[in-house]
């Protein structure tokens, strides 16, 4: 069984964290958007995708080690 590094785990976990917190704003810009204040939607909605990205890009990479 070979185990990863710490590293591989530290950043597989920052990772989840990542995409936790990218679930959350885009889940929660509806709101925003309910109550009319579509530009502070728009910019929950466009930081949750970068987050995403993020997220994702993290991951792939603490897999490939």
């Amino acid at each position: 069984m070979v185990q990863g590094s710490g590293g591989d785990r530290r950043e597989r976990l920052v990772a989840l964290l990542a995409a936790g917190v990218a679930a959350v704003l885009l889940v929660s810009s509806v709101t925003w958007f309910a109550s009319d204040q579509v530009v502070v939607g728009v910019a929950q909605l466009f930081l949750g995708a970068v987050l995403a990205g993020v997220a994702a890009l993290l991951y792939r990479r603490s897999q490939r080690r």
